[in-house]
Formats: structure tokens, C-alpha cells, sequence
């Protein structure tokens, strides 16, 4: 495990530049079409950018020729004053309306994938489409920020911040290691994070945003809040995929979901090898694999739980 690092909290009055969310969105939704009758729908966190669950996407493409969708959530790649104001209803909307275009335009089974809030987002979809989703993979799931990395007073402090006026102006600003184990990919982001203002969007679109608004946390929450109370409705097939030293939410998040989803089929895989951005660190050739081995057994008709 790394030293510890802290995340910091800053404060800015800055307002948003008024530029709306359409027209200053970043690009960057992965869009694969494939041969094969089956799709996977991709969610990628908060804050975060499709180019997070990238290689994922190429996996399943060149290997078996899936269609693959990765839509960029509501406000993501606008200026941070435009993020900042969105709800968790509407990052769900986006992954929503993704949805539904890829069940209309496919007939196959479609497979859900989050990573992060992403994960969350998959287990909704899972609680209102149940017919029409074979499987979901969780991927790092964030019910609670209590990975190793959260400093100890976060559970006092956080709940203040998230209380008016103060969450319109509290931000964090992350430090090393950003979710992720690989040394050269976590330079390469800290190249970017070191150096970004609060207004900075060059990077957003590779990296996501070095700064984190308390608005967002609070909306964090709120979704929480609401998927604990649906869990017990969750059947289709459900895998959890967290890595052990998860940096931002220890494995907690994936036992709770597991224990109370009621799905036949359910599996929980423990990396011992990253941190919190399983689909792009040192192991996200094995988180790739294991979501295959988990689809498959789906496709075969599988039920045990694992």
C-alpha cells in the first residue's frame, strides 16, 4: 500500500461561465458497432470520462465482436460551474436514455458495466429493466468513501460541507494516488492534476476533473441512499469486481450490495493488485476477463452463486 495521501479541500466563488452544457461538451463517447447479437453498455464514474472504461470497450469489441457503448453521463466535459449543478437524476437520465437506444437498436442480450458511481447507475438500470438485462458488472462500486486514502475526519467534516452555502463553494482537490496503482498512468495523470485550475477543461476529456465539487458528493449520497432501498428488488445476475487496497471505498461496498441482492446468480471477485480505477490499473486485463468468464456463464444458463 502507498503512503497516505490526503485530499485537500478548496474553496472558489468562481461562477460558471454560462456557456451551456451542449456546446461546451467534451467529446469522447465510445461508440463500437460489432457483428455479434450481443451489447455491452458502459458507465464510467463521476467526474470521470468514457476513456476511463476504453479498454474494456476494445476488449469485447475485438474479441468477440460485441457492440459496445460508452455515453459520456449528463454535464460531463462542461465547464466545472455547469457540473457542479447536476442532480444524480440526471446522470442517470443520460445512462437511461443510452440504454434505451442500444435496446432498440439491438435485439441481443445486453450487458451492463459502471465503474464507481457508474456501478451504481448499472444496478438502477438492473432494478427498472429487468427483462431486458442479462447481466451487470459492478466495477468498484461507491456506496461509502471509506478506502484508505479518506482521511479519518472525512466522516465528520464531509456532512458540514455538504450544507448550504458551503457546498456551492467546497471543492476537493485529489492527490496521488488518483485511484490507481500503475506508476506510470498515475504520473501521467498527477502531470495534469498538479498544475489544473478549477476552471481547467484541456484534460477533462482524457483524465477527468482534478477537482471534485462538494455538490456532487452530496448528490453521491443521495443516489446511495435511494439504491440501498432498492437492492432487495435487484434478480438479474450481478457480479462485484473490487480491488482489496481500494484507495476511495474498501470492499465493504461490494459485500453490502452482494448480501442484499437478491439475484440466483451472483459473484464477487476480490484484485489484489489496484486501487480504485480497476478498468484502467495494473489488473484491468483480469477485470476484463473476469466480466467475460461472468457474461458466459450468463449465455450458458449458469445460476450458481460464486
Amino acid at each position: 500500500m502507498e503512503e497516505e495521501h490526503s485530499m485537500s479541500v478548496v474553496f472558489s466563488f468562481k461562477r460558471s461561465s454560462g456557456c451551456a452544457a451542449a456546446s461546451c461538451a467534451a467529446p469522447g463517447a465510445i461508440v463500437l458497432h460489432g457483428k455479434k447479437p450481443c451489447t455491452l453498455l458502459l458507465i464510467h464514474g463521476l467526474t470521470g470520462t468514457p476513456n476511463e472504461m476504453r479498454f474494456l470497450a476494445h476488449y469485447f469489441h475485438r474479441k468477440h465482436d460485441y457492440s459496445v457503448f460508452c455515453p459520456r453521463l449528463a454535464n460531463h466535459g462542461a465547464p466545472i460551474g455547469i457540473l457542479k449543478k447536476s442532480r444524480w437524476e440526471d446522470f442517470y437520465a443520460s445512462a437511461r436514455a443510452a440504454f434505451e437506444q442500444v435496446r432498440t437498436a439491438h435485439t441481443g442480450p445486453v450487458f451492463v458495466s459502471g465503474l464507481s458511481m457508474g456501478a451504481l447507475l448499472a444496478l438502477l438500470l438492473a432494478h427498472e429493466f429487468t427483462g431486458d438485462i442479462a447481466g451487470v458488472s459492478c466495477l468498484s462500486p461507491t456506496l461509502f468513501y471509506d478506502g484508505w486514502n479518506v482521511p479519518w475526519y472525512a466522516s465528520i467534516v464531509l456532512p458540514l460541507l455538504c450544507l448550504p452555502p458551503l457546498k456551492y463553494i467546497s471543492y476537493f482537490k485529489e492527490d496521488p494516488p488518483y485511484g490507481i496503482k500503475n506508476k506510470a498512468l498515475q504520473q501521467r495523470v498527477d502531470a495534469y492534476y498538479r498544475n489544473a485550475t478549477i476552471d481547467d477543461t484541456k484534460g477533462v476529456a482524457d483524465y477527468g476533473y482534478p477537482f471534485f465539487p462538494l455538490t456532487l458528493l452530496h448528490q453521491l449520497r443521495r443516489l446511495a441512499r435511494y439504491l440501498v432501498g432498492i437492492l432487495p428488488s435487484v434478480q438479474v445476475p450481478v457480479q462485484l469486481i473490487q480491488a482489496r487496497e481500494d484507495d476511495m471505498t474498501s470492499i465493504r461496498n461490494a459485500t453490502f450490495i452482494y448480501d442484499r441482492i437478491r439475484a440466483d446468480l451472483k459473484e464477487m471477485v476480490l484484485l489484489e493488485n489496484s486501487y480504485h480505477v480497476i478498468t484502467a490499473d495494473q489488473e484491468r486485463g483480469t477485470v476484463a476477463r473476469k466480466m467475460d468468464a461472468f457474461f458466459h456463464r450468463i449465455l450458458s444458463g449458469g445460476s450458481q452463486h460464486a
